[in-house]
């Protein structure tokens, strides 16, 4: 079912969460987070399973209150209102539609529940229908529609009370991946033509950053980044989100020497990268990550016996695996130091000398794709981890 307000569209979306503890019992679910998303924002709380994500959207729908701290919608805290003040509507993962009662009934029932007219309702539900392009499909019943079908009616619901923020938990889990590729683009347009706020939760990675404006990555109840969904993923700040997020390998070595701001890292298996620092002059010894885009690194296939010219920024590994996905072929290399190194070469180059399993192969980059990451960096005037602003 899906839960909405009687505010409508006209206030503020924002959506503060400030200085959020969840506690059940023993187990604190989220830990001290501070979270800003402005009005009309399309934000994605992303991580894995148990990292608080759905503890967040619950509290800010209402379903669980915070042990400390608060949440505000419109600059108004809605801690203890009931769920019909507090300017949100949810669409859950299970659809839940009545299974009797038409498409356009199911999409009108939160106007009926409020006492509205038939015709009343049913004119805005027929409004909604369109916006969700199923005006065709209003007089079917649910068991008659595919579920891409059904997902639009229950989003159409949610939509009926006129929320000032939209709260989706995991609402493409159900979806095969053709439907699923299809819905990010419908979710997106119709937040856009609404101007509302969404907060989407998921813990698919390629889907966070195909539709949110801000993705918040999260780990252990605190948030490791809160940025854009293009700064997420070519300029992740940890070596946790860029492993989670995907598209990078994560490099890590004890520095050497620094010259030019560029520091010279020697990694546990032997390899030696060069990392950009800038002003920053880490002592010799020091454990430095960064990380590299899987799509800018150029693989070989080395003759057997053969030895890669000595250099920076390079790899050698025996090919693990190799997956073509069309556009280009994921290759994973196994490394001396038991780390995967994945590569994602352009399928024209690839099929140029194609790899085996088993084949040994190096992998270089330059180092001017390499970016620094902050583990173990001090960074003067840096917020601390918990708090974040989500730009919109």
């Amino acid at each position: 079912m899906a839960e909405g307000n009687g505010a409508g569209t006209t206030g503020s979306g924002e959506v503060v969460v400030a200085n959020v503890t969840k506690r059940f019992a023993d187990t604190v679910a989220v830990r001290e987070l501070s979270l800003t998303i402005p009005h009309g924002a399309y934000c994605c709380l992303l991580g894995p399973s148990g990292c608080g994500k759905t503890t967040i959207l619950r509290m800010i729908a209402g379903h669980e209150r915070p042990t400390t701290g608060d949440v505000r919608i419109g600059g108004r805290s809605v801690l203890g209102l009931p769920q019909i003040e507090r300017g949100t509507a949810m669409m859950f993962q299970s659809y839940a539609l009545f299974p009797h009662r038409s498409v356009l009934d199911n999409v009108a029932f939160a106007l009926k529940m409020r006492g509205a007219g038939l015709a009343e309702r049913h004119a805005r539900a027929r409004e909604l229908l369109t916006k969700v392009q199923l005006e065709s499909f209003a007089d079917r019943l649910p068991a008659q529609l595919s579920g891409g079908q059904q997902q639009r009616v229950a989003l159409a619901r949610a939509l009926i009370t006129n929320p000032r923020v939209l709260l989706l938990d995991e609402p493409l889990s159900a979806l095969d991946e053709y439907l699923r590729l299809r819905m990010r683009g419908e979710l997106r347009r119709v937040q856009r033509e609404l101007g509302i706020t969404f907060i989407h939760v998921t813990h698919t990675q390629l889907e966070a950053i195909a539709v949110a404006d801000t993705v918040v990555v999260m780990a252990q109840g605190r948030i490791e980044q809160a940025a854009s969904a293009r700064d997420i993923f070519v300029a992740p700040k940890s070596a946790y989100v860029a492993r989670f997020v995907g598209g990078q390998n994560v490099l890590t070595g004890s520095v050497e020497s620094i010259m030019n701001d560029t520091a010279a890292v020697a990694s546990p298996g032997g390899a030696r990268y060069a990392f950009p620092v800038g002003e920053l002059r880490p002592e010799r010894g020091a454990r430095l990550h960064g990380a590299i885009r899987r799509d800018r690194i150029v693989v070989e296939k080395l003759a057997p016996g053969a030895r890669p010219a000595a250099g920076l920024n390079s790899v050698v590994g025996e090919v693990h695996t190799i997956e073509n996905q069309g556009s280009y072929v994921k290759v994973t290399l196994d490394l001396a130091d038991k780390e995967e190194f994945v590569a994602h070469m352009a399928d024209d180059a690839y099929f140029v000398n194609p790899l085996d399993i088993g084949d040994k192969a190096v992998a270089r980059w330059s180092a001017s794709d390499v970016k620094l990451l902050d583990d173990g960096l001090p960074r003067e005037g840096a917020p601390p981890a918990r708090s974040a602003m989500a730009a919109g």
